[in-house]
Parts: structure tokens; C-alpha cells; sequence
């Protein structure tokens, strides 16, 4: 099968969804098949800073086409990223005619990929990712609208747990009959615990450094963690400076890490080297963060989010306070650090679900047949490819998108 993958944030891009993105072209490629994947990426060191980024490096077997979103870095001109995306699936289709067209998120990239499943004839799927459900169409009405037919006309669409779709639904008024629910996947191969340490518990924060992501909750909890503890905050995101700052503040300097961007290669090392992973998320698509502390090991402590109550059940393999709720974060965090069998059974029973329900090789083959379903089936015509175009919150932060 000839299969055109799109992505808008691949790998090295600070995003879940680049590693997830990077994985399933591994697991395509395993699996015989012919893979292009075009990608947009950002350029701009500024940018760059806040998500990091430049062009998508080779993966093997794979055909990688790189696009610098140039629209995006100069207004936040989506549109002008969208022709781009468009014509280069166009020209690649004529060059040798793909069977398939995947992208991931539905805007700008599902929206590119259904106009040029429109104009090419070739099927396409959109996996709906996090930004889309939470934030995408509540900005303005051009991407609304671009959302909406996106979720009308695609011919599948992927989506990470039931929360999401359901969110989706609310929003966007998609059915929820409309999606396939594929949960995210981790590499247990690579992912593996460590030996763990007799000195403090050593809680980890690993991701975008932003306050949607918890961060911010997560140091404002800290000062009143009782018991014997140390804190990382690695990665990088819009929101750096204010949690330096906000740990300055409360006087965390001597317990508090901020290790900076990590290489995906060094990624295991870094779970192994701590205890306790943390993410008082606000919304989710589905956690691949969460997914690789579950497979290091790690008790998680995470939020009753919208994509991470598909994954993590309180007291069974995780523990779960309501988003923002900082007391009750410090009082769970005081629990982890303050007692070591819970943890141990937390972490041991994550361990054992990661392993059996999210390997890479299970969940590559439920997209696949995904595919196979729309092999040789018409996508669909019967939209306007004009969209409205409305002042946006997000032309002044399209990273934030």
C-alpha cells in the first residue's frame, strides 16, 4: 500500500505527537508498506524555542518532505501553509499515486489532506489529536468551519479514547459513531524501569513546559509536599520563563531541576533516573507521556482530564485529582512521596497494563485495517473548498494551536 502521512508537528518538534507520529511510520515501514511523509515544521528560532522543531530528520524507508510553515511564522497565515501542503501531496500523487492519504490533526493538516483527497480521488483518514478537540473552532469561525468539514467528510477518523470523542462531539457536534478509537501506543522495548533509589523520591515532569499541561499547579503544590523529595521539570514550551520564575518565588531552587529539552534518545534514561511522574493536565488527546511513565515504571500522578481517564483509573493504576485543584495535588504527591507500597502498586500495575494493552504492534495493525477499509472507496466531493476568513486568537500565537 502507498500511504501519504501528514503531519503538522513531526519529531524533533516537542510534541507526543511527533513521537507517536515517529513510531507508526516505523511500524509501517515493518510492515511492507510504501510510506511518504510530508511534514510541516517551524524554521524560526523563535518558534522554534517554544516547540522546537527544523526539518524533519530521514526515517528509515521512508520518503520525508519537509515544509516550513511560513504562513504560520508570518501572521499566522494558515492559508498560505495550506496551498503548500496541498500542492506538495498533488504533485507527489502524480509522481507515483498514493492508495492512501493519513493526516494528523485536522487543521491545517486535515483540512489540506481532504481538499487533496477531493482533487486526487484517494481516500484519506484524519486522526484527531489534542488541540483539535480542546481548543481548534472555539478561536474563530473559519477554523470552526474548517473542523466541522473535516469531521463530516473525511473518510475515517482516529481519535484517542471515548472522553476525547466525546468532547469533540460536544464542541463540534461530530457523532461519536464517527470515530475509531485508536489509544495511543508506546515502545515497551525501549521504555523500561529502573532500579529505583533508597535516597528522596524523585518526582519527574516531562513534556511542553505549559500552564494547560499543569506545570504551573504542579510547582504551586510543591512547597507543601511533606517528606523527603527532589523534582525535575524537563522540556521546553511557551511557559519556561513564568515556572523559573514561580519556582524563584516560592523558594524551590534547591529541590526543583529544570533540565531542559531532552532528546528523544535520552528520554528512557531520563524516566529510569526518577520515581513518581506527574502531570496535572487540563485536557488531553491521549497521554503518550503518561504511556512512557507507565511503561518506565512510574506511579503517575495526572488529572480527571478529557484523554487521560481512558488510561489512568484513581487508587487502581494511577492516582487522579480534578484539574487545578491545587490542595489536592499536594495531598496526593505527599501520599506517593510519603508511601513507598503505594507506589510500588501503582507503578506495577501500569506497568502490566501498558505492556499488554498498548504496544506499538497491536495498535499499528488497528490502523492498518483501518486503511484496508478504505482502500478503492471514493472520498468525498460534496464541500465547498471556500472557508470564511474571521479574525483569529490564534494568527497572533499559531503555536499555541
Amino acid at each position: 500500500m502507498r500511504i501519504c502521512f501528514v503531519s503538522r508537528r513531526f519529531f524533533p518538534a516537542i510534541s507526543g505527537m511527533s513521537i507517536y507520529a515517529l513510531n507508526l511510520l516505523r511500524e509501517l515501514v515493518a510492515a511492507g508498506h510504501d510510506v511518504t511523509m510530508v511534514s510541516q515544521y517551524y524554521g524560526d528560532p523563535a518558534r522554534r524555542a517554544v516547540y522546537g522543531g527544523g526539518p524533519p530528520p530521514p526515517v528509515p524507508g521512508v520518503r520525508v518532505i519537509g515544509l516550513e510553515a511560513l504562513g504560520e511564522q508570518n501572521g499566522g497565515d494558515f492559508e498560505r501553509d495550506i496551498d503548500a501542503v496541498v500542492f506538495t501531496i498533488m504533485r507527489e500523487h502524480e509522481r507515483r499515486p498514493f492508495d492512501i492519504l493519513h493526516a494528523q490533526y485536522g487543521y491545517p493538516t486535515g483540512w489540506a489532506t481532504l481538499l487533496a483527497a477531493k482533487r486526487s480521488g484517494v481516500p484519506c483518514l484524519v486522526s484527531i489529536q489534542g488541540g483539535d478537540g480542546h481548543w481548534v473552532g472555539s478561536c474563530c469561525e473559519t477554523h470552526r468551519e474548517a473542523m466541522v468539514r473535516v469531521l463530516d467528510h473525511a473518510g475515517a477518523l482516529l481519535i484517542g479514547g471515548a472522553s476525547f470523542a466525546e468532547e469533540v462531539q460536544g464542541r463540534l457536534g461530530t457523532p461519536t459513531e464517527r470515530f475509531t478509537i485508536v489509544p495511543g501506543a508506546v515502545d515497551t522495548d525501549r521504555f523500561t524501569p529502573g532500579e529505583g533509589s533508597t535516597g528522596p523520591v524523585r518526582l519527574l515532569y516531562h513534556g511542553r513546559v505549559d500552564r494547560r499541561k499543569g506545570v504551573l499547579d504542579f510547582l504551586h503544590a510543591l512547597p507543601a509536599v511533606t517528606g523527603d523529595w527532589s523534582a525535575t521539570i524537563s522540556g521546553i514550551g511557551p511557559d519556561v520563563d513564568a515556572a523559573r520564575a514561580l519556582a524563584a518565588d516560592l523558594a524551590l531552587g534547591h529541590r526543583v531541576a529544570f533540565s531542559g529539552y531532552a532528546d528523544y534518545a535520552d528520554v528512557p534514561d531520563l524516566y529510569r533516573r526518577h520515581d513518581v511522574f506527574v502531570s496535572p493536565t487540563y485536557a488531553e488527546g491521549f497521554s503518550n507521556t503518561i504511556l512512557e511513565a507507565m511503561a518506565s515504571g512510574h506511579a503517575v500522578l495526572s488529572c480527571r482530564a478529557v484523554g487521560v481517564v481512558d488510561c489512568l483509573r484513581d487508587g487502581e493504576n494511577g492516582l487522579l485529582t480534578d484539574p487545578g485543584d491545587i490542595p489536592a495535588l499536594t495531598a496526593a504527591l505527599t501520599r506517593l512521596v510519603q508511601d513507598r507500597p503505594l507506589r510500588d502498586r501503582l507503578a506495577a500495575a501500569a506497568l502490566e497494563e501498558c505492556r499488554r494493552v498498548y504496544s506499538w504492534s497491536a495498535v499499528g495493525r488497528q490502523i492498518v485495517g483501518v486503511y484496508d477499509r478504505l482502500l478503492g472507496t471514493a472520498p468525498a466531493t460534496d464541500f465547498s473548498e471556500e472557508l470564511p476568513v474571521s479574525p483569529c486568537r490564534f494568527r497572533a500565537e499559531p503555536h499555541l494551536l
